[in-house]
């Protein structure tokens, strides 16, 4: 869908950038994951050295455990090394650098002008080539829920403190307060 607006530029972008934010999350999660796989099969094979030292252990079958153990550290370590973690991280945080410059642009102006219209594609452009399109779809679209959900209770909000400066009493709901259900209207003295 072409922007045609400067208003669906900056919800483009804060979606797209959101987007990115939220795959590097899920990048990073993995990564963290299969590193903490690596340093717990560490630590096991380390128990088990010890143990088989101070237990005596002398058996063919204990002597190939640690080996064993060894051999998955290498094999999810190289699964690891494989998966360029790092360097998809990397890559996603280029292009959501990229966006929100883009984003922060587009906030201080109030026309979608030529350059801004370029540097609005090239940022895209850098999107869609850091992430698979499968990846990017299911990412937006969480994106869209969390920024749909984000402006409902925006919407909520400041209708409650309309409501409140107008001197009414307010029930909130659990999203928007936690400690009460009523909002009493401050009294405020003229002078």
């Amino acid at each position: 869908m072409e922007k045609t607006t400067i208003q669906m530029v900056r919800q483009d972008l804060k979606s797209k950038r959101d987007a990115l934010l939220l795959a590097h999350e899920q990048l990073k999660k993995d990564n963290d994951d299969w590193n903490k796989c690596v340093i717990i099969l560490s630590l096991v094979t380390g128990l088990f050295e010890s143990c088989k030292i101070k237990m005596g252990w002398e058996s063919d079958a204990v002597a190939l455990v640690p080996i064993v153990l060894s051999s998955i550290i290498a094999s999810v370590s190289a699964l690891i090394k494989f998966k360029k973690f790092p360097e998809q991280m990397e890559v996603i945080l280029q292009s959501q650098s990229l966006l929100t410059h883009t984003l922060s642009n587009a906030r201080n102006t109030d026309d979608l002008t030529h350059s801004l219209l370029k540097e609005y594609h090239e940022s895209l452009e850098k999107l869609e080539t850091s992430i698979y399109p499968d990846i990017r779809k299911k990412f937006l679209k969480q994106s869209h829920n969390n920024l749909i959900s984000i402006m409902k209770q925006e919407s909520k909000f400041y209708e409650m403190i309309s409501k409140v400066n107008n001197g009414e009493v307010v029930d909130t709901d659990d999203s928007l307060s936690s400690k009460s259900n009523e909002v009493e209207s401050p009294v405020v003295e003229e002078v």
